[in-house]
């Protein structure tokens, strides 16, 4: 009796430390997956981040090429203007 106990403990020792080193082995894969799941957020952020970047500047720089459109027309009217005056 004592025989096939000691071996059935043996068989559940043996059983257990299978299972912690298989669990070991997943939870290495489960961090590798989300460490690669967070870094391909970080790099949709990021890049979200530039569009909206890029977005903001091309706003300002149709701003300013209104504005540099508008300040030619004045200062052509100012000019033609000035030469009205003269004459």
């Amino acid at each position: 009796m004592a025989a096939s106990a000691e071996r059935f403990k043996k068989a559940a020792v043996k059983a257990a430390k299978t299972a912690r080193k298989w669990a070991a082995t997943a939870a290495r894969e489960a961090d590798k997956l989300l460490a690669e799941a967070q870094k391909r957020a970080k790099t949709k952020q990021r890049q979200a981040r530039i569009k909206a970047a890029l977005r903001r500047t091309g706003k300002v720089l149709k701003a300013a090429g209104r504005a540099a459109i508008v300040a030619g027309i004045a200062a052509g009217i100012a000019s033609a203007r000035a030469e009205k005056a003269k004459r």
